[in-house]
């Protein structure tokens, strides 16, 4: 079974940081690119960063450029999103999925409440 479990998530104040984990299980993670989207409440959800399946290539929305980094351990199956400079717009529960051309390949994580409030 496709998992995606995310955490790392939590209160912090404005200009801090926080380092979001995903740890994937049930498919061939390394061959996979891997993205972050975000959704804050009452709002749709959006695309934050995405990285290919070597970490080789990444790309962000354009209102996280310069803060936020994705990275990927492959040999843990974890993809990462480091946020620093955070602002209270980042608000939102974050969320890991896998880009896959099978449609619903893996089912939505539990996903991980982002916080930004001084």
């Amino acid at each position: 079974q496709v998992q995606l479990v995310e955490s790392g998530g939590g209160l912090v104040q404005p200009g801090g940081s926080l380092r979001l984990s995903c740890a994937a299980s049930g498919f061939i993670f390394r061959i996979y690119t891997m993205t972050w989207y975000r959704q804050a409440s009452g709002k749709e959800r959006e695309l934050v960063a995405i990285i290919d399946s070597t970490g080789g290539v990444t790309d962000y929305a354009d209102s996280v450029k310069g803060r936020f980094t994705i990275s990927r351990d492959n040999a843990k199956n974890t993809v990462y999103l480091q946020m620093n400079s955070l602002k209270p717009e980042d608000t939102a529960v974050y969320h890991c999925q896998v880009v896959a051309t099978e449609p619903h390949f893996a089912p939505w994580g539990q996903g991980t409440q982002v916080t930004v409030s001084s």
